[in-house]
């Protein structure tokens, strides 16, 4: 899936690969963001800050984007203004650096990520 804009002489194409990236650069600059996590049927267990595959899901159509990302919070966090943050930080910036309106940032929680030394 790609965006295209063909206004002016020339051509830009930008790939979904790149959206993804800009998407997921955004989410993790969020405080309360502990990582992006794979979709939840495709769970390894792992956390990472490192983008697992469909952790972004991008949909373009008419040079408009809806994008939904699959995060993991850290815990004692309000999650709802941790949701709202990237939802805003994550809409800004795509429509920031592509020029296109993003329509939709859905964010599902898919994890939570508890501090290792609280559990001993």
């Amino acid at each position: 899936m790609q965006m295209k804009n063909t206004k002016g002489v020339g051509g830009l194409i930008i790939t979904e690969e790149v959206l993804v990236k800009m998407a997921s650069t955004a989410a993790l600059e969020v405080a309360g963001v502990a990582g992006m996590t794979a979709l939840p049927a495709e769970k390894t267990g792992i956390l990472s800050k490192v983008v697992p595959p469909k952790a972004v899901k991008v949909s373009t159509k008419d040079n408009e984007v809806v994008i939904d990302l699959y995060i993991a919070v850290k815990r004692d966090v309000r999650i709802t203004d941790v949701a709202e943050a990237v939802q805003k930080n994550v809409k800004e910036t795509v429509q920031n650096m592509t020029g296109n309106a993003v329509t939709k940032v859905n964010v599902h929680i898919a994890d939570i990520q508890f501090d290792e030394a609280a559990g001993q």
